[in-house]
């Protein structure tokens, strides 16, 4: 039984601390800290009689976790599919790929954010925020994806085979990876996405423009939200659906924490990481 936990804040943890404890071999895959690092102090939490930064709750955490076994790779995920076998699912890192019998998302709501004119009012009519989902309405159009990391670059190559002309534009930063021949580059600033009815094209900060059908959104580094979108679990507002047991309408993938919505707090990640994690081993056992 594997179970792959994307994410590693208090829903990952919590659900892999449960699934590890039923006997279950569980990998937490995750880029970085979370959110609960950035918190000053908690002051409101079950067991500490002062208040904690969260930081050093989330080291507790983890190292709780790692006591029991599970195990832990410092990875940006960048998509999950099915196996081609139809038995279990495939996720994707940077660094290197994981194979799994259930997944948890548990990764936090959508990160990747940005302010730019058209974004909001061409969102659906040429401004989409999934490749794979939408690839095949671009085939033989021009596109342009929007970031400067690995995980525009992973939409670029998505776009590619479809696309007559990809794109990357990463809006006056520097790119952080190496971009192949086949993709072109812009870096310059871009002022605002334009169109009539649809997206028709870029316009840059210079007062250039470029033309495009289709502008992909891929800022940073995705996040529950965008990765089950891509593998088709209904959301709702921008959440991912669950029924009680934090399972999806994806057999085998469940979901737990604030990319679930609802109260935005460390103890309900806690209960919906724990209930996913007994969820994935009832699962796995039948």
């Amino acid at each position: 039984m594997r179970v792959i936990i994307i994410g590693a804040g208090p829903a990952g943890i919590s659900a892999a601390l449960y699934a590890r404890r039923g006997g279950a071999e569980v990998t937490v895959a995750a880029k970085g800290s979370g959110a609960l690092s950035g918190a000053e102090w908690v002051e409101n939490y079950y067991g500490f009689a002062e208040p904690v930064s969260g930081a050093e709750l989330e080291r507790q955490g983890i190292a709780g976790a790692k006591r029991l076994g599970v195990g832990f790779e410092e990875d940006e995920i960048v998509a999950v599919r099915p196996m081609d076998t139809g038995r279990g699912f495939l996720v994707e890192g940077v660094r290197r790929s994981y194979e799994g019998d259930a997944v948890i998302f548990a990764a936090g709501a959508r990160r990747g954010t940005l302010s730019l004119p058209g974004i909001r009012e061409f969102e659906g009519r040429g401004v989409s925020f999934c490749a794979s989902c939408d690839a095949f309405f671009y085939r033989g159009k021009k596109v342009a994806v929007i970031g400067a990391g690995a995980y525009a670059l992973h939409e670029a190559r998505i776009l590619l085979p479809h696309a007559a002309h990809v794109c990357l534009l990463s809006n006056g930063v520097p790119p952080a990876i190496k971009i192949p021949n086949e993709i072109a580059a812009e870096s310059r600033r871009i002022a605002r996405i334009e169109g009539e009815r649809r997206v028709r094209r870029v316009v840059f900060a210079d007062g250039t423009e470029m033309e495009a059908d289709g502008v992909f959104i891929a800022i940073g580094t995705p996040g529950a939200t965008e990765l089950a979108q891509k593998l088709g679990i209904l959301l709702n507002d921008g959440k991912i659906v669950v029924d009680e047991h934090m399972a999806t309408n994806v057999p085998g993938v469940y979901a737990a924490g604030d990319c679930t919505g609802g109260l935005l707090q460390i103890a309900k990640a806690v209960y919906e990481g724990a209930e996913a994690g007994l969820a994935v081993l009832r699962y796995l056992q039948n």
